[in-house]
């Protein structure tokens, strides 16, 4: 009994043993197994015709994805620029305004979602609806909102404003940041703020065969800026191609312009100022209010056509001052009064500039031109100059004047 008790002892340990040792080998086998790979089914495959392009072009895309599914293309520039929006539309329920202020730095100069050529109709659609087309909707509608995904990750700040504020240019107080959600559904709205028009963010050219090779173009413009940009083809939020990159180069007399994430051939700019300038000073000022709607009409923001064109006023300014000094026309007590007021204005506008939409922009300086040129040519008419005939002794002294200043530099030079 006991000798038995003893071999029974002794299976059971040699049991054990062996199932320690069958599992630790099973495991190892299993650890050691390589992943499986992928099915090229659940693959995308996608390359570009060039990988260089000097001053834009036009860029072919070609690839393979899962049969039966849409594919959809981002292209988006690693350049970034401003883009601002002031939410002020009445609340559908409330009726009140809620005076939110949104901002980023780090929109892409360029963005195009390229979508199936079967969605095509949703773009007509939405451009028929004019300035009220909107983002949301066709990504909704094409069913594109799971591969909307560069413009969606920026990061926005957001302030609370009042209209007192909003008209004195204030940004107010910075609000707490946003999720994720919301965040997404503003970077649509700054978008559309941003590029304005439908064909300047979503195209409908991709053309998909039935076994999922698929074929589009994007056309980067001639103004298009330097650096690399980004080629990614979806189906899904999960199934995506690596990212290619396309260099884009620019050259000489075409200048990157940073803050309008744009280029520009400043030879005809250059030209086109002198001119400007020379007409602006005539009338006693820099030539800027000319030079201001030319520019935005060659599509540069009218944030940064303000900006801009404040220092070259700068120029034709100085150089005005000190030939109008010489000849004795400056009243420098009415000057300085009216420098000073300029101030507060010089203050308020710069602000308020980036709390308006080109649209609003275009408008308030249309009907500030508008009245301008009415109270000039009024003020030309002969029955407003014969009922001002101390306006015309006083023009008869400022030629008198400038004859006889032009007279002495003449003896000078004998």
């Amino acid at each position: 009994m006991k000798n038995f008790l003893k071999y029974l002892t002794i299976l059971m340990i040699l049991s054990i043993f062996s199932v320690t040792v069958y599992s630790q080998t099973s495991t190892e086998k299993k650890d050691a197994e390589p992943p499986k790979e992928s099915s090229p089914a659940d693959k995308i495959i996608v390359q570009v015709d060039k990988n260089q392009l000097s001053g834009g072009g036009k860029i072919i895309i070609t690839g393979k994805a899962p049969a039966g599914r849409d594919v959809y293309i981002e292209v988006w520039s690693e350049k970034t620029v401003r883009a601002a929006r002031l939410d002020a539309d009445p609340d559908p329920k409330t009726g009140k305004r809620p005076y939110i202020f949104y901002m980023t730095d780090e929109m892409p100069g360029f963005y195009r979602l390229i979508l199936p050529e079967k969605y095509k109709s949703i773009l007509e659609e939405e451009k028929a609806k004019g300035k009220k087309w909107s983002v949301s909707e066709i990504i909704k509608k094409s069913g594109a909102d799971a591969v909307y995904g560069y413009p969606a990750k920026i990061k926005i700040d957001r302030y609370q404003t009042t209209l007192w504020e909003s008209i004195i240019g204030s940004r107010g107080t910075k609000l707490e940041p946003m999720d994720e959600k919301e965040n997404k559904r503003r970077s649509m709205q700054l978008l559309k703020a941003r590029f304005r028009s439908i064909g300047n963010v979503f195209s409908s050219n991709l053309k998909i065969e039935e076994d999922g090779n698929f074929k589009a173009s994007v056309e980067l413009p001639a103004n298009a800026a330097p650096g690399k940009y980004f080629v990614v083809a979806k189906v899904d939020k999960d199934l995506k191609s690596e990212p290619l990159v396309v260099q884009n180069d620019v050259s000489f007399p075409s200048v990157y312009l940073p803050n309008a994430g744009r280029t520009v051939n400043i030879f005809w700019p250059f030209l086109l100022t002198a001119a400007i300038t020379t007409f602006g000073v005539l009338m006693g000022a820099g030539g800027g209010f000319i030079l201001n709607p030319i520019l935005v009409m060659l599509g540069l923001p009218h944030t940064v056509v303000a900006g801009t064109v404040m220092p070259t006023v700068l120029f034709s300014q100085g150089t005005g001052i000190y030939n109008y000094s010489r000849i004795k026309f400056i009243n420098w007590k009415l000057g300085i009064t009216l420098g000073i007021a300029m101030l507060l204005g010089g203050f308020i506008g710069p602000k308020l500039t980036e709390l308006i939409t080109l649209e609003q922009y275009k408008f308030l300086f249309g009907w500030v031109l508008i009245i301008l040129a009415a109270l000039m040519f009024w003020q030309t008419t002969p029955k407003y100059i014969e009922k001002n005939k101390k306006e015309q002794a006083i023009l008869k002294e400022f030629k008198k004047r400038a004859e006889e200043a032009a007279k002495k530099k003449a003896e000078g030079g004998k």
